[in-house]
């Protein structure tokens, strides 16, 4: 918007899914540090995911974390959502889908909503890599907070991998950095280099 190239109107919302306190006041000390007037929001999304039995709870969270962020920019008349997704998320969802899901896909940068009329998902954060945005963070004097779910504390405190398949993703592309710097941009490249007469069926 700085740069002025394209014209638009801009809100920063965020949605909170249960925060504590100390969290919501984190985050709006970080916004008035980078001079952004966010508008808060609540949502029960942390009451309903722990009382869910079934399923990953880390992805029902997830699924529900973007309805209601379609909804709330719906409301405002907003056309685009953009999100902060990274390089890193990138690789490590064609991870995912790789050793869990069976298939090949990643993450778009772009992306129409098939429930939502007329709204559009932007990733502007696409190509830079997460060690950046910690460095930039660090240099702006600026402390974020992670997940801030109870669900994914009590996972890491009793050392337990549920719900934490991204985390291991992640820990897997450090492995694969030591062995070579190349590795992360050939498992980007692999999701648009994909030849289709050499793999066993495709959809």
């Amino acid at each position: 918007k700085r740069h002025g190239q394209v014209n638009f109107e801009l809100d920063f919302i965020v949605m909170s899914p249960g925060y504590k306190s100390e969290n919501k006041e984190l985050i709006f000390t970080n916004a008035e540090k980078l001079n952004i007037p966010i508008k808060m929001f609540d949502s029960p999304i942390y009451d309903v995911v722990m009382n869910e039995e079934k399923g990953s709870p880390c992805y029902l969270c997830a699924r529900m974390r973007r309805g209601y962020l379609y909804s709330k920019a719906k409301e405002l008349g907003c056309n685009k959502i953009a999100l902060g997704h990274h390089f890193d998320d990138v690789i490590e969802t064609i991870l995912l889908s790789m050793l869990y899901g069976g298939e090949i896909k990643t993450m778009m940068p772009k992306l129409h909503s098939t429930n939502f009329e007329g709204m559009e998902l932007i990733r502007p954060l696409y190509l830079v890599k997460e060690q950046t945005i910690i460095s930039w963070s660090k240099y702006n004097s600026l402390e974020f907070i992670n997940c801030a779910c109870e669900l994914t504390e009590k996972y890491k405190n009793n050392n337990d991998g549920g719900g934490l398949k991204r985390e291991e993703m992640k820990r897997l592309i450090s492995q694969f950095r030591e062995v070579s710097p190349l590795i992360e941009m050939s498992l980007f490249r692999s999701v648009e280099n994909i030849h289709l007469d050499a793999i066993i069926g495709y959809k």
